[in-house]
C-alpha cells in the first residue's frame, strides 16, 4: 500500500552569498517577490499538494525564517486595533492552523544531500517532498509538487521534476537520461559539461523521495564541489530502475541569480497587474 505524502522538506541553510549585502542579515529565502517571500511560495505549493508537516533545514542566521512562519501576536493585535482586517487576514493565513512547522539545524554546509539527511528522524518511514525555494515555479494548476504526488500515487516510484533546457546552460543543472516517454530516469549527472550532457533534460528543485534515499545518502561520498550531492544518490536509484520523472512545462525562474530573481519579480508583477 502506497503511503500518502504528508511531509515536505525545505533546505534553507545556504548563505546566499550571491545576494550580499542584502542577505547579510536576511535569509535569501525571505527575498520578496512583490510582497511575498520566496519560501512562502514554496510552502503554499507543498500545502496545495497535501502536506501538513513542513520541515525546514536551517543554518546559522536563519532565525528570521522561523519568525516568518510563527504567529506574531503583537502585530496581529496592532492590525486588529487599527481596523486593518485585510492585512490581518494575510498575516494569519501565512500558515493554516492545521499545518505543523518543524525547524532543524544543519550543523555544517555539506551539501543538499546532507541537508536532506538531517530530516531523517522526522520523516521516518514516509514518502516526502523536497522543495528548493530558489526555484520559483508558477503554474496554472496546483503546482509541480502536486504533479509529483500524482505520479508517485500512480507508480509507487520516487519522482523528479525535470524540464527542457537548451544550449550550454544545461551544464548548470543535474542532467537526466530518461526513457522515450520521459517518465523514468535511467541516470543523473550533476553539472556535466555541455558536451557530456546525456540529454537536454534538467532536474529542477522539486523532488518526491522515499525513505530508502537515507541509506544511500549516509554512505554517499562527496561529489561535485566537495559536497554530498543528492544527484549522486538519485543516480544510484535510477540505475536500479527505481526513479520516475514528471516533465515541468510551466514558468520557472532561477532566483539564485540576479537575472532570474529580477525576471521573476517582473513576471509576477505583470501577472498581478502591478506592472504593465
Amino acid at each position: 500500500m502506497i503511503k500518502s505524502v504528508r511531509k515536505a522538506v525545505f533546505p534553507v541553510a545556504g548563505l546566499g552569498t550571491r545576494f550580499l549585502p542584502a542577505t547579510k542579515a536576511m535569509p535569501k529565502e525571505l527575498l520578496p517577490i512583490i510582497n511575498k517571500p520566496l519560501i512562502q511560495y514554496a510552502v503554499e505549493e507543498a500545502v496545495n499538494a497535501g502536506c501538513d508537516t513542513l520541515i525546514f533545514i536551517t543554518g546559522k542566521n536563519k532565525r528570521a525564517i522561523e519568525d516568518h512562519f510563527n504567529r506574531n501576536y503583537d502585530l496581529e493585535a496592532a492590525l486588529e486595533k487599527a481596523g486593518n482586517y485585510q492585512l490581518l487576514a494575510k498575516v494569519q493565513e501565512i500558515i493554516p492552523n492545521n499545518i505543523e512547522c518543524i525547524f532543524l539545524r544543519q550543523s555544517q554546509p555539506l551539501g543538499l544531500g546532507h541537508a536532506i539527511l538531517c530530516a531523517e528522524r522526522v520523516i521516518q518511514e514516509e514518502p516526502f517532498l523536497v522543495l528548493l525555494a530558489d526555484d520559483f515555479l508558477l503554474s496554472d494548476d496546483l503546482g509541480a509538487s502536486s504533479n509529483l504526488v500524482k505520479a508517485f500515487n500512480e507508480t509507487g516510484r520516487p519522482q523528479l521534476s525535470i524540464m527542457e533546457v537548451s544550449g550550454p546552460t544545461i551544464s548548470n543543472y543535474g542532467v537526466v537520461k530518461t526513457n522515450k516517454y520521459k517518465d523514468k530516469v535511467l541516470g543523473l549527472i550533476e553539472k556535466p559539461t555541455y558536451e557530456d550532457a546525456p540529454s537536454n533534460l534538467a532536474s529542477i528543485g522539486r523532488y518526491l523521495l522515499v525513505p530508502e534515499i537515507f541509506n544511500i545518502l549516509r554512505t554517499q561520498k562527496p561529489g561535485y564541489g566537495g559536497e554530498i550531492q543528492l544527484a549522486d544518490s538519485l543516480n544510484k536509484m535510477a540505475k536500479n530502475k527505481a526513479l520516475g520523472s514528471v516533465l515541468y512545462e510551466d514558468c520557472r525562474f532561477d532566483c539564485g541569480s540576479f537575472k532570474g530573481y529580477l525576471e521573476a519579480t517582473i513576471y509576477a508583477g505583470q501577472k498581478a497587474g502591478i506592472i504593465p
